[in-house]
């Protein structure tokens, strides 16, 4: 149902003239999914320049009883930042680094920072800030709080949720909480922020954030190897963990039709080796020391005497490094390049990864001949995107009519071995169903009753997650 006029209105005096669109062209960029699977509508698009208005603005909708869809920079792929009717809340113009406390590792940041911008300012302090993504350029830190962001470094740094040590959030009701505590150790009663992070904007808008900082790494040392099969590289993610501990950040997996597919199609990517093999990682230690070369070229030596490893390259180079890191990136880009394709983000415990690689390629190749598999990801969390492109000689369309039923065969195999059927996409619209068939009582009546409880009127990114 449409909003009135004059309820418009009063938005508008709250955020000003720079501050909403209703045109066509201004509602667009908002309505929309990255991958074009979802299409939604809204009477306004709200940017406010500071909490207080945020905080207004929330205080009108919760009285009018209007949805509202807090957005980020729209890059997620569940649909949870796709409007059906009301408002979209956009933080874009809430882009603000506030403060840097280099001594006390701690950045803090409004929502609508994108997320490069946060670490270029963490960077110029001499600092790290970990979390990194292949939207990173163009998502934002409140969106990636909202859907708890994982990314390519969570071995060794987590997720977003534990980058966070404090948060501001607007309630549904226009209440300001000033949870903006800079402290790694505040045992005063529920940790209210970890309700918020992860909840997609389905009960408050988080507004700001104190953000963990890390060493600068003096080093990094990145190396593409090649194995015989997935055991393999298990056993070799093994050998670094015992061998490198923390100084092990990245450890990714990739399956033959990822680097081949990636080689093929993606721009700027050079083939690491002459011949092609089953299974490929990509590894990164970084830390101080030359130290790290030694333990990388130590490890990689004893696998290839044991025939864990087949071949291996080591970066000699900044340039270099990035040229590896490339082939791992372009495996999402170049997916629509090969037709249609069935996305999975799973998760099992890392143990486990190559028996569900195993299991689940049996399982979709059985069901559909001339099906491809592009597995990869994070071996190292134990989070592998399980996407399947169509059989070359079929319909596009009729393709992705069986999302669902690959989905299903799929998450029951993830669910078998004690994993998730969502790593760090997050629910949004997308696995609503499936939250009902996998998750059980009491744990859907919890989530429904802290819903209810902070939004009783329903109006936060209402049909999403639950």
């Amino acid at each position: 149902m449409a909003v009135s006029e004059n309820f418009l209105d009063q938005l508008k005096k709250v955020v000003g003239p720079k501050g909403w669109s209703t045109d066509a062209a201004g509602l667009e960029p908002h309505i929309i999914e990255t991958r074009g699977l979802w299409r939604g509508n809204c009477d306004m698009v709200v940017r406010p320049s500071s909490t207080d208005e945020v905080a207004k603005v929330m205080t009108l909708c919760h009285e009018a009883g209007v949805r509202v869809v807090p957005q980020g920079g729209n890059t997620g792929l569940t649909g949870a930042g796709v409007p059906q009717g009301g408002i979209v809340l956009s933080l874009s113009r809430m882009n603000k680094i506030l403060d840097v406390d280099p001594v006390n590792y701690t950045l803090t940041a409004q929502a609508g920072c994108v997320l490069a911008a946060v670490q270029e300012a963490a960077k110029e302090h001499g600092r790290l800030f970990p979390l990194s993504l292949g939207a990173e350029g163009s998502c934002q830190i409140g969106g990636n709080l909202s859907t708890n962001a994982g990314g390519v470094q969570v071995l060794r740094y987590g997720n977003a949720r534990d980058l966070v040590l404090g948060l501001e959030v607007v309630m549904p009701d226009g209440r300001i909480w000033d949870g903006l505590r800079a402290l790694r150790k505040d045992n005063t009663g529920y940790a209210l922020k970890h309700l918020f992070i992860g909840a997609e904007g389905t009960l408050g808008v988080i507004t700001a954030a104190v953000l963990k900082l890390f060493p600068w790494p003096e080093r990094r040392e990145t190396a593409f190897v090649a194995l015989p099969d997935a055991i393999c590289a298990l056993q070799l993610f093994q050998k670094f963990s015992e061998n490198c501990g923390d100084a092990l950040t990245a450890f990714e997996y990739l399956n033959a039709e990822s680097v081949d597919i990636a080689i093929d199609h993606g721009a700027g990517v050079r083939p690491p080796f002459t011949e092609k093999y089953s299974a490929y990682t990509l590894i990164e230690l970084s830390g101080a020391g030359a130290a790290l070369r030694d333990a990388l070229e130590r490890v990689l030596e004893g696998a290839l005497e044991d025939g864990i490893a087949l071949d291996a390259v080591i970066a000699e180079s900044g340039q270099q490094a990035v040229d590896l890191w490339r082939i791992r990136e372009a495996v999402p880009e170049v997916q629509p390049s090969c037709g249609a394709s069935i996305k999975h983000d799973v998760s099992v415990p890392v143990s486990k990864v190559p028996e569900f690689l195993e299991l689940a390629q049996s399982a979709v190749e059985a069901e559909m001949p001339g099906i491809r598999v592009v597995a990869f990801g994070h071996l190292g969390d134990g989070n592998i995107h399980f996407n399947l492109s169509q059989p070359p000689d079929m319909d596009a369309d009729a393709f992705l009519d069986q999302w669902n039923h690959f989905n299903r065969i799929v998450h029951d195999i993830v669910n078998g071995l004690g994993g998730s059927f969502s790593a760090e996409h997050g629910i949004g619209q997308l696995k609503v169903d499936e939250m009902k068939r996998y998750k059980g009582s009491p744990e859907l009546e919890l989530m429904k009753a802290l819903k209810d409880a902070f939004d009783p009127k329903g109006i936060m990114n209402p049909g999403k997650v639950l």
